[in-house]
């Protein structure tokens, strides 16, 4: 069993932005509308547009590191270069989380939107499907992970556009405010700037796609062009997405009091706008989402620990090993399809408490590593750099530092508890195994 051969590169441009779209799955705009609405007051879109100016600081952040450090371990490789390589490892460690359970929840998704339509049918059953379905495709090369991403993707921005198609009926019609451009579901009287930075701290989970292709970087052609570009147009497709989508929903429903259920308005929205028949459709578009999303978790989880296996914070031997033939990284893949039948005995709110901390310690880290390297170790002050490795980082993490302020604390506490953990592997691996651990080299 040979693990030297390494991934091979084969993705493009368009593979790492419908990658990245499908990871950051466009329906779940209407998830979290009902509650985004209840929270912003009726300005679910501006909640939307503030946010993906926001994270567009650390989605540059992540565009200057994948340059020098164009490794597949993205957070975690950028600490352990920049600041120290047991850093590195707790900041893959946390990261974990993120990537582990979005699998999971995506599974539970799966199970609540079939089991809603065929009641018959155990959930269990749904759930043991869908992680045997994405587990395998997993197993093949990652450009067949991207062309079946690639069509479950297409076919929800299609179902989006029939949504705005039929919004604006509705609206011609007077339905809603009435209007069909209209400023009010960005901006009005009754906005508060608390509500809106309150609605983004929700929305900011949204936007996570960015992150998930920097783990293809070994997997991709030119990726110091690439993942850079992909990266911008991830989170500006799937702004523009979210946006569209947001406002028109907004539009037609500009108090979120109509829907019974908040937290289930999605499919009120669907039965309203078009019919029974539009509300199988939009069942159809949500179930591609979580198959698209949890499908390319499943593929960035696997890669952060074969990077990290590699480096020999895991077994090398099982870890750090590609399928000479298939390219990819297969004992992780096997893994994190047993590892998902958790779902099984998980509620979604458990499992999305856990992905939460994760996103933010990567989404910091990557933020301080730019300033660690650019400014302190590169020496980069002059007042033309001064913007583009210290200002910029400093207004990602400032971002990111008041989703930490928001954070739940069962996030807080389930994530710390995660991390202690982490430490007491490193410190097994460092005093007790002494364990010889090696930095990925890189070319400056």
């Amino acid at each position: 069993m040979n693990g030297s051969t390494g991934l091979q590169r084969s993705l493009k441009l368009w593979h790492i932005v419908v990658i990245g779209l499908g990871y950051m799955a466009p329906m779940a705009v209407f998830d979290t509308f009902g509650i985004v609405a209840e929270e912003t007051g009726g300005h679910v879109p501006a909640a939307y547009a503030v946010t993906l100016l926001a994270i567009l600081f650390t989605a540059a952040s992540y565009g200057k590191m994948v340059r020098v450090f164009p490794s597949a371990g993205t957070a975690y490789t950028y600490t352990q270069q920049t600041i120290h390589p047991y850093a590195g490892f707790l900041v893959g460690w946390a990261s974990l989380l993120d990537y582990l359970f979005l699998p999971m929840i995506n599974a539970l998704l799966t199970g609540v939107y079939l089991s809603s339509v065929f009641p018959d049918v155990p959930t269990h059953w749904w759930i043991i499907g869908f992680i045997l379905l994405i587990t395998t495709l997993n197993v093949f090369r990652v450009t067949v992970t991207a062309s079946v991403n690639s069509f479950l993707v297409l076919f929800q921005i299609c179902v989006v556009a029939i949504f705005a198609a039929l919004a604006i009926r509705g609206l011609l019609y007077e339905g809603g405010i009435g209007h069909v451009f209209s400023a009010r579901p960005f901006i009005s009287p009754d906005l508060s700037m608390a509500a809106l930075l309150s609605g983004a701290s929700i929305l900011c989970f949204s936007f996570l796609g960015f992150d998930a292709v920097t783990t293809l970087t070994e997997e991709t052609v030119d990726a110091k062009k690439t993942i850079p570009r992909g990266i911008v147009l991830v989170a500006l497709g799937g702004g523009a997405l979210f946006i569209t989508a947001s406002y028109f929903s907004q539009s037609l429903f500009p108090d979120a009091s109509v829907f019974s259920d908040p937290e289930a308005a999605s499919a009120e929205i669907a039965l309203s706008i078009g019919g029974t028949i539009f509300q199988l459709v939009f069942l159809a578009a949500a179930l591609s989402s979580t198959l698209a999303s949890g499908l390319v978790s499943v593929t960035s989880v696997t890669r952060l620990l074969y990077a990290m296996g590699r480096d020999g914070y895991l077994p090398r031997r099982w870890f750090g090993y590609v399928h000479p033939k298939l390219k990819t990284p297969l004992f992780n893949v096997l893994l994190v399809g047993l590892l998902m039948m958790a779902a099984l005995f998980l509620d979604l709110l458990t499992a999305t408490s856990f992905i939460n901390f994760g996103a933010l310690i990567a989404f910091s880290f990557v933020n301080i590593s730019v300033i660690a390297y650019y400014v302190w170790r590169q020496k980069r002050v002059q007042v033309t750099d001064w913007w583009r490795y210290l200002l910029s980082p400093l207004i990602g993490a400032a971002f990111v530092g008041f989703l930490w302020v928001h954070l739940d604390v069962k996030s807080m506490v389930l994530g710390l508890v995660w991390t202690c953990l982490g430490v007491v592997y490193l410190l097994y691996l460092v005093k007790v195994k002494r364990t010889r651990l090696e930095r990925m080299r890189f070319e400056e």
